[in-house]
């Protein structure tokens, strides 16, 4: 059974690492194309987008992904790059707007109705985002969840999944970046954004005190401290974003300004 699990994660590392590069090439290739017919698209986020790719590679493939197969701190490392790091930068890279501007006119008007959908809206909140996503969290390292993951292909690989597009879906909802059809107030988002802080770091201390099932007390220790402050550095990336981008919406024109003189 051992061996059946590991020649299905072989497998799937592999798939994966298949998709990451198709996404890593047609990435700059559709961007480029673009930019004969359209504005040109900034340098830097191809940048964005190969180190968000890489983040993901990491977890799936390499001495990372090994170690965390077998040791909680190489997991909680993965935790952070996959739900966290890796959905920050691919949203900065703004790939809808991308894929938008590579679409036809009519492919792409069928891809703004399904963001401008009931449903879209309903995920899109900064609420259900975030239930979705720290609640996922919690769930994942209260219950015998994690231990399932590293017995059985499919938990491994539908938390995995989760955690991504949970990841994502919550840093869009709160960072209105990439092409979006619903914007909240920025108070509102704010006030999601520091519960969400708040329960990641109580989740980070549970774990510290009540390891999950199946991790020695002393990795778990080690784990909880890593969530705890790497997830400190990446929130502040985005928090500083959030506030400068509440800045800009709320500062007065330099034109509004000369007229007030």
């Amino acid at each position: 059974m051992e061996h059946n699990l590991q020649t299905g994660l072989a497998s799937m590392e592999t798939l994966v690492v298949i998709l990451l590069f198709l996404a890593f090439l047609l990435y700059p290739l559709a961007a480029a194309l673009t930019s004969l017919r359209l504005k040109a698209w900034p340098l830097h986020r191809y940048f964005l987008w190969s180190l968000g790719v890489f983040c993901i590679a990491a977890v799936f493939t390499g001495p990372l992904a090994d170690i965390a197969h077998d040791d909680f701190t190489g997991h909680m490392w993965t935790h952070l790059l996959l739900g966290m790091l890796a959905p920050l930068l691919l949203l900065l890279a703004m790939p809808m707007t991308l894929l938008l501007r590579s679409l036809p006119i009519s492919a792409a008007r069928k891809v703004t109705s399904i963001l401008k959908s009931q449903l879209f809206h309903l995920l899109s909140n900064p609420i259900t985002a975030w239930i979705l996503n720290t609640g996922g969290l919690y769930m994942l390292y209260m219950t015998d969840l994690y231990e399932l993951m590293h017995r059985s292909l499919i938990a491994y690989a539908l938390i995995h999944l989760h955690v991504f597009l949970a990841g994502y879906l919550f840093t869009a909802s709160i960072l209105y970046i990439d092409v979006t059809s619903h914007r909240l107030g920025y108070l509102f988002r704010s006030i999601v954004l520091i519960v969400s802080l708040a329960a990641h770091k109580i989740l980070s201390k549970l774990i510290y005190a009540y390891p999950p099932d199946g991790v020695p007390r002393e990795q778990a220790e080690a784990g909880g401290m890593i969530m705890y402050y790497g997830g400190d550095f990446i929130d502040l990336v985005i928090i500083v974003i959030f506030c400068w981008q509440w800045y800009k919406a709320t500062a007065p024109r330099k034109s509004e300004m000369a007229e007030k003189i």
